[in-house]
């Protein structure tokens, strides 16, 4: 066993996002105010604060109003709103909405990076005494019985076969008082927590959808800083609920995007060529004529709504942020909760400091405080939002509408519509299923995997252990193959996975081969694989994507 060095601190935020660089903002000021000495540390798996921060993003300002008041005049935001059109789209043509639904009001609202809003806020939560570490993967949470007592960083400097090389240096243990999870969608450690704690007990499944997105430079001032663009239809199926994105950025920079629910019923649905697909739409070709694509991202996207949260406390645990299902799918906005979770975590954890009482019980103030707060109320009018989708756009449209008036029931008879995961509703389609149809890859205007993965800036060492673990790969071979057509092929946005199977007497033989090293850290293969065989989980420290500017 290798010898780990080991860390104590009061508090471990994992995950340097809104969530916990608000939450170590906020810990660190109530230390300050009461002149007590804490030791506050932030983790980080990317290689600086904000290489892996990616989002749309519209911003809502009323979270970073209560916790940074003057952040206005020192925030790296793009623009404030301008415009705000929602577009019905056509195979050809377009119908401009008359008016913005409210939820999509984006007025007094902010254009931002996520990468820079996070890299701000983490300069904000060193200075506000806070230790903040990027390079620093959680890989394992450390217990004491039932209580979570601390993480173990990941191990560098392993070869593929998981042998140390000469570089080899093992992960640290750090020992915290309070463990605050905030590594976004679908966590490792999180997951870890729920298959070992009731945490996911009485709750909705959660539900998600693939963001994909790219930057543009255009070649003059064609789409204003600050003008917002949604889009429904074109290129997505009615059953298949998602949407369009288009954001003015500063400098002629263009944002667009794709969201694409993870629970589409045909196995072919890729949401990396939907965007691309998007693209060829003759509204959306004039608006990049002449532009250069310079970015590329994806992540997935929590849309299950209030009832599919978790119970963001256990003992020495707090869920904050994605991870937490602070998200309003409705809104299109989570970066405004995960402040006000990781704000409200921190109010919590020194209550709990004070009291030096880090159990369950102490820790449930953290859902009060919640379900006292304005997070709450806004999350309880979206409650039923992704559920009513169930039935196509047209009937989600209209759940939707009537959610505001019915107090957010839309139409569901009693105050909760069910949900389901959506790796259930994927319907088996046989070894040759119906194909969507496909993006016609110009280079210039669309583009294929490898190219958008590239303009990603993800890096992987390729000698080492790969980080999306396939518990049975038979299963891909023998009944994913036929019954499916292998769906990983297609909802992977960074042509991680190529099954090389083929049909021979009767009998389907090959393998899968896994590209480790495409991978963007979107998680959308842990979330949508029909079979939950596979595990995305923290490669070696510093690895993955590099977002600027998105």
């Amino acid at each position: 066993m290798p010898t780990r060095d080991q860390l104590e601190v009061d508090v471990l935020f994992v995950g340097a996002g809104p969530a916990s660089l608000a939450g170590a903002i906020r810990l660190g000021e109530l230390a300050k105010a009461a002149g007590r000495a804490l030791e506050i540390l932030v983790i980080e798996k990317g290689g600086e604060i904000g290489n892996h921060g990616i989002s749309g993003a519209v911003l809502d300002p009323r979270a970073l109003d209560e916790l940074l008041p003057g952040w206005r005049d020192e925030a790296p935001v793009e623009s404030p709103v301008t415009s705000d059109e929602l577009w019905y789209l056509t195979s050809s043509g377009k119908i401009k909405a008359p008016l913005t639904p409210p939820p999509l009001n984006n007025h007094g609202k902010y254009v931002a990076s996520l990468q820079k809003i996070t890299k701000w806020l983490g300069e904000k939560a060193e200075a506000a005494g806070a230790q903040v570490f990027p390079a620093f993967p959680g890989q394992e949470l450390l217990w004491d019985g039932d209580r979570i007592v601390g993480v173990r960083t990941g191990d560098k400097g392993v070869d593929h076969n998981g042998n140390p090389k000469s570089n080899y240096e093992p992960g640290a243990d750090l020992i915290a008082k309070i463990v605050v999870l905030g590594e976004g969608p679908r966590g490792t450690l999180a997951k870890q927590a729920t298959a070992r704690l009731p945490l996911n007990d009485g709750r909705e499944p959660q539900v998600y959808a693939a963001g994909v997105k790219e930057l543009w430079q255009l070649p003059d001032d064609r789409f204003k800083a600050g003008a917002v663009i949604h889009t429904l239809g074109y290129p997505l199926p009615a059953e298949t609920f998602g949407g369009g994105f288009i954001y003015g950025m500063s400098g002629n920079v263009l944002d667009i995007g794709m969201v694409t629910g993870l629970d589409y019923k045909n196995p072919t649905t890729d949401p990396h060529n939907e965007l691309q697909r998007m693209k060829e739409h003759p509204a959306i070709r004039k608006m990049l004529e002449g532009g250069k694509m310079i970015r590329y991202g994806a992540k997935a996207i929590p849309e299950g709504g209030l009832f599919a949260m978790p119970r963001p406390y256990a003992d020495g645990l707090l869920l904050i942020g994605d991870t937490g299902g602070f998200l309003n799918g409705m809104r299109l906005k989570g970066i405004h909760l995960a402040v006000k979770s990781g704000a409200m975590a921190a109010e919590t954890a020194w209550d709990a400091l004070q009291a030096e009482k880090y159990d369950a019980q102490t820790l449930s103030a953290f859902e009060r405080r919640f379900k006292e707060s304005w997070a709450y109320s806004e999350l309880r009018l979206a409650r039923n939002f992704h559920q009513g989708f169930k039935r196509g756009m047209w009937a989600g449209m209209f759940n939707a509408g009537l959610a505001t008036f019915t107090g957010g029931r839309g139409f569901g008879v009693i105050d909760r519509i069910k949900g389901e995961p959506g790796y259930e509703v994927m319907e088996k389609a046989g070894y040759q299923p119906k194909e969507t149809p496909r993006a016609k890859i110009d280079n210039v205007l669309t583009f294929d995997k490898l190219t958008d993965v590239y303009l990603s800036g993800t890096m992987h060492e390729e000698d080492q252990p790969s980080h999306l673990k396939v518990s049975d790969t038979t299963i891909c071979r023998d009944r994913c193959t036929v019954e499916y057509g292998n769906p990983c092929q297609y909802f992977c946005p960074a042509k991680v996975y190529e099954p090389l199977f083929q049909k021979s007497d009767g009998a389907v033989e090959g393998r899968l081969q896994i590209n480790f090293t495409n991978c963007v850290h979107c998680k959308t293969c842990d979330i949508i694989d029909p079979y939950q065989i596979i595990t995305w989980v923290p490669p070696q420290g510093g690895e993955g994507p590099v977002y600027t500017g998105m």
